[in-house]
C-alpha cells in the first residue's frame, strides 16, 4: 500500500527511479486483482461447486430409500457409516444396535445401524439403505451443500489473493537483485577513484 501511494508522490520526483516506479506498479496492480479478480473466482468456484454436490443430492436421493428397521438387540459397538454428510456432532450420541430390516426383493436383512435416540428390542426407527438394500448414510442435504459451497467459494478466493501476492513478492524480490546489482555495478566503477576527486597528483 505504501508503494501505491507512493507511486502519486513519485510522478515528478526527480529522485524517483525506473525500479520504484515498477514496484509501485506491481503494488497496485496485485492490490486490482486481489479486489476484483479473487472475488469473481471465489464466485465462480462457489457455483460452480453448488451445482455439482446438488447433482450429487439428486443422485443421492435416487439411490438412497428410507425404510424401517426393528431393533433387535442393543449396545453394540458403534459402526461408522461411509458418509461424507454426517455431522461430528449428531454421531457422537449416536446409538448401535443390531436390527433387521426388509431389502428391496423384500428379503429380510439384518446388520449394525446407528440410532440418534435410545431404543429397545421391538422397537421401529427409520433407517437408510441403497439400491442393495444396504445400510447407508442419509443423502446429503441441500443446506449442506450450500454451505460447503460457499465455503469452497472462500477458499478459492483466499488461494487467489494469497497467488497474486506471492507473485507480487517475487517480482519485488526480483527488481531489489537488479537494483543491488546495478548499485554494486556503480561502486565497482567508482571505487577506485573515491577520496581523489579534484586533485591533480
Amino acid at each position: 500500500m505504501r508503494a501505491v501511494a507512493g507511486l502519486w508522490r513519485w510522478r515528478r520526483n526527480p529522485l524517483c527511479r525506473r525500479s520504484d516506479r515498477r514496484e509501485a506498479w506491481l503494488a497496485l496492480w496485485a492490490l486490482l486483482l486481489i479486489l476484483f479478480v479473487a472475488p469473481v473466482v471465489g464466485m465462480l468456484s462457489g457455483v460452480l461447486t453448488h451445482e455439482e454436490l446438488l447433482a450429487t443430492v439428486r443422485a443421492q436421493r435416487l439411490e438412497r430409500h428410507a425404510v424401517w428397521a426393528t431393533a433387535e438387540q442393543l449396545t453394540v459397538p458403534r459402526r461408522p457409516l461411509d458418509s461424507d454428510t454426517e455431522d461430528s456432532a449428531e454421531s457422537e450420541g449416536r446409538r448401535g444396535v443390531i436390527a433387521y430390516w426388509s431389502g428391496p426383493d423384500g428379503a429380510t436383512r439384518t446388520g449394525p445401524a446407528d440410532v440418534g435416540h435410545e431404543v429397545r428390542p421391538g422397537d421401529r426407527f427409520r433407517v437408510w439403505t441403497n439400491d442393495d438394500g444396504e445400510l447407508t448414510s442419509p443423502p446429503l442435504s441441500g443446506a449442506t451443500a450450500s454451505s460447503q459451497a460457499m465455503l469452497a467459494g472462500v477458499v478459492a478466493a483466499a488461494a487467489t489473493a494469497a497467488a497474486v501476492e506471492i507473485g507480487r513478492r517475487l517480482a519485488v524480490r526480483q527488481l531489489l537483485r537488479r537494483r543491488y546489482a546495478r548499485w554494486d555495478d556503480e561502486w565497482a566503477r567508482i571505487g577506485p577513484d573515491s577520496g581523489r576527486a579534484g586533485t591533480n597528483s
